[in-house]
C-alpha cells in the first residue's frame, strides 16, 4: 500500500471508502446508525391498493410521533421474504397498539411489488399484506445504509466502470426508530435466515420501558418483568434478587 491513498469520509451513518491508487481497489466500512437519525431520504413505496407514491422514513416518525420498524428483504417473488411479510402482517395490530408503523422494503420496482401483492398466498405472493413496501430501485437508501450484497468492488482499468461481485441486492436488515428519528436498534441476518417477528415486539417494549420509566431493561427483559435503575445499587439489588 503506497502513502498516496486517498480517503474519503461520508457521515456517521454512510460508507467510508478507501480508494488504493496503487491497485484501482476499494475497502468498505459500513457504519452503525444507533443512536443517530435515520438518513433523511425519500424513496418511492407502493401499498396494496396499487398507489404509488413517495415515502420518507425520517419524517413519518418524527411528524406522526411513532415509531417506525423498517425491514429490509432482498427480493420479491422469493422464498425466505413471503413468510417474513405475511409474519409481519400477522404481526401488524401489535406493532400498532405500541404506536409503531411497519414498513418494508427491498430494491424491486414499484410495480414488481404491487404484482407480488397480487398474488395468493398459496402461490407464494403476499396477497392480504397492508402495510406499505418502499420500491428503492435506484438503490439511493439501501446504499447509504451499506447494506447491499456487493463485494469485491473494483473498477475497470480500461473503462474506469465500478464493478461488483454479488447480486446488489439488501441483506434482512432491520431498523427500529423512535419518534424523534433516531434509531434505536439495528440488525442484519444474511439471506437464509428469516427474523423473529416477536423479537422486535419486545425491543419496542423494551425501548418504551426506558422512555417512560427511566428504568434499563437488563438481559432477556419482558413486558412485565423487573427492569432496573442504572447505578451500582440498582445493579447489585437486580442481581441479587434474579
Amino acid at each position: 500500500m503506497q502513502n498516496n491513498s486517498s480517503c474519503l469520509l461520508v457521515d456517521s451513518f454512510l460508507i467510508l471508502n478507501l480508494f488504493l491508487n496503487t491497485n484501482n481497489s476499494y475497502f468498505t466500512i459500513i457504519m452503525t446508525t444507533v443512536g443517530k437519525k435515520f438518513p433523511d431520504l425519500t424513496v418511492k413505496a407502493m401499498n396494496d391498493m396499487g398507489d404509488s407514491f413517495s415515502l420518507n422514513i425520517l419524517d413519518q416518525a418524527v411528524t406522526k410521533k411513532k415509531k417506525v420498524l423498517l425491514f429490509w428483504y432482498p427480493k420479491d417473488f422469493t422464498f425466505v421474504c413471503p413468510t417474513e411479510l405475511h409474519a409481519f402482517q400477522e404481526a401488524l395490530g401489535e406493532f400498532e397498539k405500541r404506536n409503531t408503523m411497519v414498513v418494508g422494503a427491498s430494491c424491486d420496482t414499484a410495480e414488481v411489488h404491487f404484482a407480488w401483492l397480487n398474488t395468493p398466498k398459496d402461490n407464494g405472493g403476499i396477497e392480504g399484506v397492508t402495510y406499505s413496501l418502499l420500491a428503492d430501485s435506484n438503490r439511493n437508501l439501501a446504499n447509504t445504509l451499506g447494506i447491499l450484497d456487493e463485494t469485491n468492488e473494483r473498477v475497470d482499468d480500461e473503462t474506469g466502470v465500478v464493478l461488483v461481485d454479488g447480486d446488489s441486492v439488501t441483506y434482512r436488515a432491520t431498523y427500529l426508530i423512535d419518534e424523534d428519528g433516531l434509531v434505536f436498534h439495528e440488525g442484519v441476518n444474511h439471506m437464509p435466515i428469516g427474523r423473529n417477528v416477536n423479537e422486535y415486539l419486545r425491543l419496542i417494549d423494551a425501548y418504551s420501558h426506558v422512555q417512560e420509566k427511566g428504568e434499563v431493561c437488563p438481559a432477556n427483559w419482558e413486558e412485565g418483568k423487573d427492569a432496573m435503575n442504572a447505578d451500582r445499587e440498582g445493579v447489585s439489588s437486580y442481581l441479587s434478587s434474579h
